[in-house]
């Protein structure tokens, strides 16, 4: 049975709604998992009206020649960081445009910095490294909403005029009162008691794609419903960038081939054709 939600309670650390898990078969562990990631998207959905507006600023921001930044520390950073890196591949940014940050730096990409998070005045150190300014967004990412080098640097951005958002999977966080534009996904007890890699993550994830894909959707990088900017990087792509020519154009894969070769890109054939 689920349990009930309340304003300001650690949803994120609030006991498994599954008993002795060491118990369980392998497919009684799956059904578990699966049953508890079920209500993640649901819980998404009830926070939509809060996303929105987080997209509406950040498309104004980078359309204006701002950029996006992402902190957080653990999975939550590191979820940042895999939404930042897609947006070049996917949609032909610069990578400067989107940026990622995690508590302990780059290495904690792979391995856990201990107590990184806990340093709230690092991640402004971290953001000044790439000069951020009014111009720019950033959204703090934490399951918890406690996390201090997330809290911290949403603190110290919005004393230097950035705007600020969060996305989180606790209701009434002190991060979600630090921010402009909060994020709450309440997705309520881990299947693995506070192991916030799981529903939460999975939710915030959901979320980052939202905010990124709409805002690029609306900056026109997707044509119709094609990333016609998409970088040519491997042949998989070569071969989607082949079939979007021929669709679009109704050429023959060869001559789709020759103008990308050419030209470089979709979007740069779809432009001089």
């Amino acid at each position: 049975m689920s349990k009930e939600i309340t304003p300001g309670s650690n949803q994120t650390e609030s006991s498994s709604n599954h008993r002795d898990l060491g118990a369980m078969s392998t497919l009684s562990l799956l059904q578990g998992i699966n049953e508890e990631d079920q209500s993640v998207a649901m819980a998404v959905s009830r926070q939509l009206h809060q996303i929105a507006p987080v997209i509406d600023v950040v498309h104004a921001r980078l359309a204006a020649g701002g950029r996006l930044f992402y902190i957080g520390a653990g999975t939550s950073g590191r979820l940042g960081i895999v939404d930042a890196s897609e947006i070049p591949p996917t949609f032909g940014m610069p990578h400067e445009k989107v940026i990622g940050l995690i508590a302990g730096g780059d290495g904690a990409i792979r391995k856990a910095v201990e107590f990184a998070e806990d340093d709230q005045a690092q991640a402004w150190k971290d953001l000044q490294a790439y000069q951020i300014n009014e111009s720019d967004f950033l959204i703090g990412i934490a399951a918890s909403g406690r996390t201090p080098y997330v809290i911290g640097g949403v603190l110290d951005a919005a004393r230097h005029g950035i705007g600020t958002a969060c996305v989180t999977c606790n209701q009434g966080s002190t991060l979600a009162a630090s921010v402009d534009l909060p994020i709450e996904v309440v997705v309520g007890p881990e299947f693995v008691t506070g192991s916030t890699r799981m529903k939460a993550g999975t939710a915030q994830k959901m979320v980052l794609n939202m905010i990124s894909t709409a805002v690029m959707v609306k900056l026109g990088r997707v044509k119709g419903n094609k990333m016609t900017f998409m970088q040519l990087s491997n042949q998989k792509l070569i071969e989607r960038g082949v079939n979007m020519l021929v669709e679009q154009l109704g050429i023959t894969p060869e001559n789709a081939r020759t103008l990308l070769d050419k030209y470089g890109s979709v979007n740069s054939v779809l432009t001089q054709y």
